[in-house]
């Protein structure tokens, strides 16, 4: 791959990253006075607020927000696709920008979730922004897991199902892809 390719796909996929956060953390909800919710905020506003003017939110989903992500992740696939000589057409950028941006979204859970399961072997301080963060975003997954599986002598492994679940999701949408 092209250094420049590479550099441009990392800075791209490192702020849509970021978008997907504030998205993501909008839709559960998540307390806004968090310090990294703040720097959230605040690194994404100049794209975001002007943006807004034109794309409503509706149904607790930032439209906007997801616009962005979308506009960024195609950006991303026209430049890092030209620089490394690929011959492309707009219905398969189109595709691929809905397919990662798919894959972004099982990523931030999976991650997450992974981050919050070690974190509960450290007994972190409940009140440090990153965990309460972890909790509002992994809440929405982990609650219907840990319905189904309660936790074992103190033990709660309903992470790990989730793990499972969103691995296995991510390997039927790539597995429907090569197809």
């Amino acid at each position: 791959m092209n250094p420049f390719a590479f550099l441009i796909d990392i800075l791209f996929h490192l702020y849509t990253v970021v978008l997907m956060l504030r998205l993501l953390l909008q839709w559960v909800k998540a307390d806004f006075y968090n310090p990294v919710c703040q720097f959230i905020v605040k690194i994404t506003n100049p794209v975001v607020i002007p943006l807004r003017r034109f794309i409503p939110g509706m149904w607790g989903i930032d439209f906007a927000t997801l616009t962005l992500i979308l506009v960024f992740t195609s950006i991303k696939l026209i430049i890092v696709y030209g620089l490394s000589g690929y011959d492309f057409s707009l219905l398969a950028v189109i595709l691929k920008t809905l397919i990662q941006t798919v894959i972004l979204v099982l990523d931030v859970f999976l991650f997450a979730i992974i981050i919050q399961a070690i974190l509960s072997w450290v007994n972190p301080d409940p009140y440090n922004p990153v965990v309460a963060l972890l909790n509002y975003l992994t809440w929405p997954i982990l609650k219907h897991f840990r319905k189904l599986i309660p936790p074992i002598s103190g033990f709660d492994i309903s992470p790990i199902f989730a793990i499972i679940a969103i691995l296995f999701i991510k390997q039927t949408i790539l597995y429907l892809l090569q197809l």
